[in-house]
C-alpha cells in the first residue's frame, strides 16, 4: 500500500466523519469517568489488600 492510496484512503475517511452529537459526546464522558473510576476502586483494594496483608510495614514500601 502506497502513501498516495494510505492518503486518499485517509481523505475518503474524514470526509464520511462527522463531530458526535451532544447525546452521544455526553456519553462518551460518562463511560470514559466511569472506566477511570473503576481503574482507581481496583487500584484501591488491591492497595487496601496490602496494607491488610502486610500491615503497617507496607506503608514504608
Amino acid at each position: 500500500m502506497g502513501l498516495r492510496s494510505w492518503l486518499s484512503q485517509a481523505a475518503r475517511t474524514l470526509k464520511l466523519a462527522v463531530k458526535p452529537g451532544r447525546t452521544e459526546l455526553w456519553l462518551s464522558v460518562k463511560i470514559s469517568v466511569l472506566g477511570i473510576g473503576v481503574i482507581g476502586l481496583v487500584g484501591f483494594v488491591i492497595r487496601f489488600i496490602s496494607l491488610a496483608v502486610g500491615g503497617a510495614t507496607a506503608l514504608t514500601s
